[in-house]
């Protein structure tokens, strides 16, 4: 292996300038969403009639007919043969993590062997992969292998280009046989329905025009870029996304000097090209710079629906890794591939929108629109609150683990932050008038907030980059989200308690408007409620300290620092309740989540747990041995020569020390194995994640101590690993 870090070196220092120009003078308007199936497309490919009907099912979520069916698989059979299209596939986003698809050409032959390409609708609107072959918590069993992927009109069909080939992809939800959904998606587009309805009703509070409420995403996509031939040398980039040892390198991020500093140009040509791949598919990618890690990098959209969002998020992941390879490079998305530097998160800018064009976080200027503006805001901060452990669970991942509290993001505690001046706000409304509100008290309804709507404007709302969730002028920012999750899951946790909250304000709403009071001071009344029950969730200060810790602790709010725990949130009777309620998941998708987010903690826990193994016993203690041998021999032949012990001193400490590391190395691995092998043979899975997590886990930073030791004393030459200086600093 030592040849093969070596190689990875010598091959590094050999190669070309891999420079891809990419826009030769193109706008990126001229080249944007040239591979989608856009409103333009759908006017040009498709009759007036299924057009109509298109957008309308859009809008409206309405049943398209068959027969529009029919037309509209024509038109994008038409569009995309056009481009050199021949095979088609649903592309969805299963529990893996990933997304799939399964490829079928147009081609077909007619029973009297005439061969042509078709493509109908019911092609189009279903078909059918193999449920138990993708992760489904026991809803389908090996002999019931029935699922089905069916249409998502709202989110547009796309050409996808890999290598010489083009296929049409056509995004879709994947549901079980009996309707329990597999997928992101499903739940996703459900709790925007929710949503939707549940804020249209209190917006008519304020304006009766307002007839939907969209909920928008932009998210910040943090990755770590290296070189590939040093990558491959290393099986737990391989194999793990992360590296499991390694010593961190005199020089990290402590100088400050890599954030926002000019890009390599190997990884500028990288970010040039999966940038134009982006633009082809309609992903509106807007902002590219270096990250405060070495070797880090972030690009972000400009927002988008939700639904629509989080497709591109998924898309742009798949589409980085393809382009890649292309410059000899690899992105490592997991939140933590290396130790001592800066995990990689994806922070989830949510806001909602109506129809009229107004953004329900966002400020306004007169007495009406900061009530409504304080109706939203209020309410969100009372979700957050009221569901925080869900909050959580939506983010719980064996690789955010490692992020999480780590002083580069969010703690694993939810609290938020919304800055200076709306906490004076807010706390006014609770403590001026403690009794009640009156009608000519214009004051309370103004807040003065339009007076501050410029500092607002001017960030000076600050951004408290330690907050989980942060209001950062006109959104609220999911920080503590990781760089390799789905956004459906938390975008529809987060919605899915908005919805739940804002059904409750206009229940309790009308419930003192029936009483007499007049519409604005019971709204005022509602939200000076929510302000002091959700009060302990607001955190204005340092989230990274140990003061902050034992602050929520007294607060009673929750510190699950591990998935396992965090996992359990899903699977309470108040959760049960929320989801069914709001008809997001029945008890029993819930059950299932909960069991396959259990077994995907496992899976890479004991994943990480054999190539650990496999590296110290394989890699590490063969390197360290010869070493030590090349010192045993050094000794002998000074003790040969008769010289004094103190001539050869330094060489018996350094046997000594590697000897200890060595054996420290081998006794944690047998101990790890053993921890292993209990965990297996624990049936229940929720035991088992607990026994990965709390036994098996212990021992990784112990081999890791040890190793990164060896590492230091070991001659460089006979190193086998890429080191961090390496893979940080190298490209």
């Amino acid at each position: 292996m030592s040849s093969l870090r070596f190689q990875a070196l010598q091959e590094l220092a050999a190669a070309e300038e891999r420079r891809i120009s990419n826009y030769s003078g193109k706008k990126i308007s001229a080249m944007f969403a040239s591979n989608v199936f856009t409103g333009r497309a759908m006017r040009e490919y498709l009759s007036d009639e299924a057009y109509k009907s298109l957008m309308s099912s859009v809008k409206s979520s309405s049943k398209i007919e068959r027969k529009m069916a029919d037309q509209i698989a024509a038109g994008m059979k038409a569009w995309s043969e056009e481009r050199g299209v021949t095979h088609y596939t649903h592309w969805f986003q299963p529990l893996t993590g990933t997304t799939a698809e399964k490829h079928d050409s147009f081609f077909t032959i007619k029973s009297d062997g005439t061969a042509m390409e078709l493509f109908d609708g019911d092609a189009l609107i279903q078909q059918e992969p193999d449920a138990s072959s993708f992760p489904n918590g026991g809803i389908r069993a090996t002999f019931e292998a029935r699922g089905y992927t069916a249409w998502d009109p709202s989110s547009p069909a796309f050409i996808m280009e890999t290598g010489q080939g083009k296929t049409l992809c056509i995004p879709t939800i994947f549901i079980a046989y009996n309707g329990e959904s597999l997928d992101y998606k499903a739940p996703l587009l459900k709790s925007i329905g929710a949503l939707d309805k549940a804020a249209v009703d209190v917006c008519h509070y304020f304006d009766k025009n307002v007839n939907k409420v969209i909920a928008t995403l932009g998210w910040e996509q943090e990755y770590f870029v290296v070189d590939e031939t040093l990558a491959n040398a290393r099986p737990d980039l391989v194999m793990c996304g992360r590296t499991l040892v390694g010593h961190s390198p005199a020089k990290g991020q402590q100088l400050e000097d890599h954030y926002f500093g000019s890009i390599p140009e190997r990884v500028f040509a990288f970010m040039q090209d999966f940038e134009q791949e982006s633009y082809k598919l309609g992903i509106p990618l807007r902002t590219r710079h270096n990250e405060v890690a070495p070797g880090q990098f972030e690009c972000a959209p400009i927002f988008e629906e939700v639904n629509i969002a989080v497709d591109h998020n998924s898309l742009l992941m798949d589409v980085m890794a393809r382009v890649a390879k292309r410059h000899k490079l690899k992105v490592l998305l997991h939140e933590k591939p290396f130790a001592g530097v800066n995990g990689s998160g994806k922070h989830n800018n949510w806001s909602l929108a109506t129809d009229t064009g107004v953004n329900l976080l966002s400020p306004g200027k007169t007495p009406r629109t900061n009530l409504m503006f304080l109706t939203f805001f209020v309410n969100t901060i009372k979700a957050v609150h009221d569901y925080a452990d869900l909050m959580r669970a939506a983010i719980a991942s064996a690789n955010n683990d490692h992020r999480l509290g780590a002083n580069e993001a969010p703690p694993a505690i939810i609290s938020v932050y919304v800055g200076k001046y709306l906490t004076e706000v807010l706390n006014e409304i609770e403590t001026r008038v403690k009794d009640k509100f009156s009608e000519q008290d214009e004051v309370i309804l103004k807040l003065d907030i339009h007076k501050q709507i410029p500092e607002l404007l001017m960030d000076n709302t600050d951004r408290n980059r330690t907050s989980p969730f942060a209001f950062t002028g006109n959104k609220f920012e999911f920080r503590a989200v990781g760089s390799t999750a789905n956004c459906g899951s938390p975008m529809t946790v987060l919605n899915t308690i908005m919805t739940e909250t804002l059904k409750g304000f206009k229940r309790d709403v009308d419930a003192l408007i029936d009483k007499g009071e007049k519409k604005e001071i019971a709204i005022m009344h509602v939200l000076r409620d929510y302000i002091a029950q959700s009060k302990k969730i607001r955190f204005e200060g340092d989230n990274y300290s140990e003061a902050w810790a034992e602050e929520a602790k007294k607060r009673g709010l929750n510190n699950f620092k591990t998935t396992p725990e965090a996992l359990d949130a899903f699977v309470t009777e108040s959760a049960k309740k929320l989801f069914f309620n709001n008809n997001i998941y029945s008890p029993r998708e819930l059950e299932a989540r909960h069991e396959i987010l259990m077994e995907d903690y496992v899976k890479k826990v004991q994943i990480e747990a054999r190539i650990l193994g496999y590296m110290a016993t394989n890699h590490i203690l063969p390197a360290a041995i010869n070493y030590q041998n090349t010192l045993i021999q050094n000794v002998k032949g000074l003790k040969d020569l008769g010289l004094d012990e103190y001539t050869y001193k330094a060489q018996l400490n350094l046997v000594q020390v590697m000897s200890r590391h060595i054996q420290s190395i081998n006794d944690n691995v047998e101990a790890m194995i053993e921890a292993r092998k209990k965990a297996n043979n624990e049936a229940d899975m929720h035991k088992r994640a607990d026994m990965y997590c709390n036994e098996v886990k212990t021992y990784f930073d112990n081999i890791r101590y040890h190793a990164d030791k060896l590492e230091l004393i070991v001659d460089d030459k006979q190193w086998p690993l890429p080191k961090y200086r390496e893979l940080l600093f190298l490209r």
